[in-house]
Parts: structure tokens; sequence; C-alpha cells
């Protein structure tokens, strides 16, 4: 009976969204089993303070300010972080935003933004980081989803869309590619304490969810650690197309 192997030491992952929050207990996380890791984020300060996290775990790190709603920042990203580490194997998709407006209010702008941020920028990553992907015969696609794209979320339907989307992408492209030995997967937290989620809702929402769940506690962005590196393993190399909820 052959070995199963749980850690992928001396691959490289990306991380979008990397520089906070979810996305940066990930990108730690894998640091610390000895995967190399790019980050990508908008704020160069989240950048430059995740980067050097990364390294102080003894992985090699390099960080990019992009905005991977746009299909040339995400090039330019993903062309970067494999000049400087090589050819991407893991990919995780974190980038997210959630203002609040109802349908009635909501702009187009606002619309849009919150779709390219938050799923378009799934479809034009792991376009990317594909062709490389499926030349060796390997990878791993992980995306942060909510179970909201499932329940709808009031004052937050452009939020909500963008998820249920991510959950069909997933679905979609996991089995377009099952076959060039890449896998492809969704996690959907409970509400994490993180400053996007802080800055979505108010101090007395968070407090009705919180007193609903298990403990009377926020989940915590390294909650969702646990599950990504199982998930960027050979014990995963049979899950794919999966959204896991996460909810304690």
């Amino acid at each position: 009976m052959s070995e199963v192997r749980f850690d992928v030491p001396g691959r490289v992952a990306l991380v979008t969204g990397g520089g906070s929050g979810i996305g940066r207990a990930i990108a730690l996380g894998l640091a610390g089993i000895g995967i190399h890791v790019g980050i990508g984020d908008k704020d160069p300060d989240r950048v430059a303070g995740a980067t050097a996290a990364i390294e102080s775990c003894g992985s090699r790190a390099h960080g990019v300010v992009a905005d991977v709603g746009h299909r040339d920042e995400v090039r330019r990203l993903v062309t970067d972080v494999g000049t400087r580490l090589g050819a991407i194997d893991i990919l995780v998709n974190c980038a997210g935003i959630f203002p609040r407006s109802s349908v009635l209010e909501m702009s187009e702008e606002e619309w849009d933004r919150t779709s390219a941020t938050n799923v378009k920028s799934v479809f034009l990553a792991s376009q990317a980081v594909l062709p490389a992907m499926i030349a060796r015969k390997w990878g791993r696609i992980i995306s942060i989803t909510s179970g909201l794209g499932m329940t709808g979320a009031p004052r937050g339907a452009h939020y909500a869309a963008s998820k249920g989307g991510i959950n069909a992408l997933t679905r979609s492209l996991a089995r377009e590619v099952v076959d060039d030995g890449i896998n492809v997967n969704a996690i959907a937290p409970g509400l994490t304490d993180t400053p996007m989620m802080r800055g979505a809702n108010s101090p007395e929402y968070i407090a009705s969810v919180t007193n609903t769940m298990p403990g009377r506690k926020l989940g915590q962005p390294e909650d969702v650690v646990g599950l990504a590196l199982f998930l960027v393993s050979e014990g995963a190399r049979h899950i794919s197309g999966q959204v896991i909820a996460l909810r304690g």
C-alpha cells in the first residue's frame, strides 16, 4: 500500500486577496508546510506585511499589488510570481469585497465592481494558471465562497450572486480539468472575524449571529487553514468539484 502524503513542500502557490483575513491566514499556513507563496492584493502595506510574514516562516515569497478584477492585472500578477518563485502549482482565490446596498439602491458600478472582484477574478486567475498546471498534470485551485451564495443576502444581492457564481464555476471547471490531474474546490466559511466582515455588518448583527454559533464564538481566519492545507495535499487527490461548508 503506497503512503499518502499530506505535505507538498517545494510547491508554489498564489493567493489572491492574500494581504489580510482568510487569504493571509492560508498563505501563512502554506508557507508553514514548505510551500513558496506569491501574494496578490490591492493594498501595498498589506502586501508588504504578508510577504514579510511568509518569509519569516522560512519560505520564499513575492508580493504584487494588483486588482484581480482586471485581466491585465491578473496576467501581470501570474507572470511576476512565476518569474520569481516558479510555475504556480496552487491557486487560492480569496479576493473579495462586500459593499452593502439594496437592489433598488445599488448602482451598476457597484454591481460590476463586486462581480469583478469576487467571481470574475476567480475565472481570470484560474484561466491564467491552468496552462502550466495542465502541462505538468498537477494542480490545485481553491476558492473562498460563502453560504450566502445559497441563501441570499438582504442588502447584498451582488455579493450573494458572486458567491453563487463561484460555486457553479468551481463545479464546472472541476469537470473540465479532472483528467489533467487538477483538483478544483471551494470552501464556504461561516461568519469569520475579518476586516471585510466587520466592514460589511453592524456590531448588532455580528453579535446576534455570534450568539447562535457553537461556543458563541466567531470563526477565525485560522480556522480555514487546516481544510485548505488538506485540499492541496495528495490526501485530497480524489476530491474535486466540491463546495465544502466550514461553520463550526
